[in-house]
């Protein structure tokens, strides 16, 4: 994750003026958290987070709200009036919680392997290439909560995972020779986990509609679909429908670019006895 953040202070004082206004009508219109999520069909801690300023309001729920509380448009035209950076804070932190959450994810990349499938070998040396560099103990930190997050590819009810990645991320020997090799092995192993998908995008195909660089999508458990990007100077959140009707398509070209899931396969296998 790039740990580029946002101005805080701004961030945190428009979502923290929506929690407290959603907070203060629900209370004079004597709900409880519980209470006001009953009646939209929502589930108690989406309120919660909305009021602690953990999750963003969003347009649609706003206008449920206000006819609700009898609020009269406050909320959403708070919602109308964030500015765009406000709509969903861009840290790290927040991504996190949401892929944590996430009942579907799709993830592009064509740097380095996803976080979500890499060995602790592999992510080590990939934090230890960061420029400017951190301390080993930072290093250590990182990688061990970088493995952390892969909990949820073996989880009793995992998400529905796929990811395309750009074969010459495959080739590149990030931590040596053996670390690629187990990476390696790692990739075949996960590959043939139930509801992940793993496809490479051919070095040599003479389409690519991922060349804007790396992005993923989630759905959350609430069904909101959202997108993240990374760039050299920093993460975006994307929520605007428009902007994520334009990933979701390129994220289903690149499918169609990619190979299959089989033949993706084979190539692990290719490359393992290569070795």
């Amino acid at each position: 994750m790039n740990s580029r953040k946002p101005p805080r202070k701004k961030n945190l004082s428009a979502m923290k003026m929506l929690g407290v206004q959603l907070a203060t009508a629900r209370r004079a219109a004597g709900l409880t958290q519980r209470a006001l999520a009953e009646r939209l069909m929502l589930d108690e801690e989406t309120i919660a987070s909305i009021e602690q300023e953990r999750r963003p309001l969003k347009p649609d729920l706003a206008a449920l709200l206000d006819e609700l509380l009898g609020t009269k448009g406050l909320l959403s035209a708070g919602v109308e009036n964030l500015p765009e950076i406000d709509q969903f804070p861009m840290w790290a932190e927040l991504y996190v919680q949401h892929e944590r959450e996430a009942i579907a994810l799709s993830w592009y990349d064509a740097t380095v392997l996803p976080g979500l499938l890499q060995t602790e070998a592999y992510a080590r040396a990939v934090l230890r290439e960061r420029v400017p560099a951190y301390d080993e103990d930072e290093v250590e930190t990182r990688t061990a909560a970088r493995i952390e997050r892969q909990e949820i590819l073996h989880r009793k009810v995992p998400p529905t995972l796929s990811f395309i990645v750009w074969e010459p991320v495959l080739y590149l020997g990030i931590g040596g020779r053996k670390a690629q090799l187990e990476q390696l092995r790692h990739l075949r192993t996960v590959a043939e986990l139930p509801g992940l998908a793993l496809q490479f995008l051919p070095m040599r195909s003479p389409h690519h509609a991922g060349l804007d660089g790396p992005f993923i999508l989630l759905e959350t458990p609430d069904h909101q679909h959202l997108a993240y990007t990374e760039s050299q100077r920093g993460s975006q959140w994307v929520s605007c429908p428009d902007e994520l009707s334009f990933l979701a398509r390129k994220y289903a070209m690149l499918r169609t670019q990619a190979l299959t899931t089989q033949d993706s396969r084979s190539l692990l296998d290719r490359l393992l006895g290569e070795q």
